[in-house]
């Protein structure tokens, strides 16, 4: 007998999107997450691509695999999207080195970071309340 596949990790209602491997600290990239928090799609689409942030146009680029996602695989309804959650994580830290004066060396940190992005579709909810 064949092992059983491992449960999706989301709602039928759900879709997601991650963001491996983002060369930002998490902390910037924490602030444009703040921002679509809760948001519409087309709302938090329009946030990202108006914001003056680097990281803005990565994130969504990010919302619109979201939105792909939501539509191919699960079959949801785009105009009803929500930013359910967008959460980030830190992920790997490159630690390199610069000379100082007197043979000293200063450290550099370069953080590697990680958005996961989860939209929901509010007319099921809706209709199973």
């Amino acid at each position: 007998m064949a092992k059983a596949k491992n449960p999706p990790k989301q709602a039928a209602n759900e879709s997601r999107a991650v963001l491996r491997m983002y060369r930002s600290s998490p902390q910037k990239l924490n602030l444009l997450a703040q921002q679509i928090r809760g948001l519409p799609i087309q709302r938090a689409l329009n946030e990202m691509k108006f914001s003056p942030k680097r990281p803005a146009k990565d994130v969504y680029k990010l919302l619109q695999s979201a939105v792909a996602n939501a539509e191919n695989n699960h079959g949801l309804d785009i105009d009803s999207l929500v930013v359910a959650e967008a959460h980030v994580g830190k992920n790997l830290v490159m630690k390199r080195i610069r000379a100082r004066a007197r043979g000293r060396a200063a450290r550099i940190m370069k953080p590697f970071s990680q958005l996961t992005i989860v939209l929901r579709d509010t007319s099921q909810t809706a209709e199973a309340a």
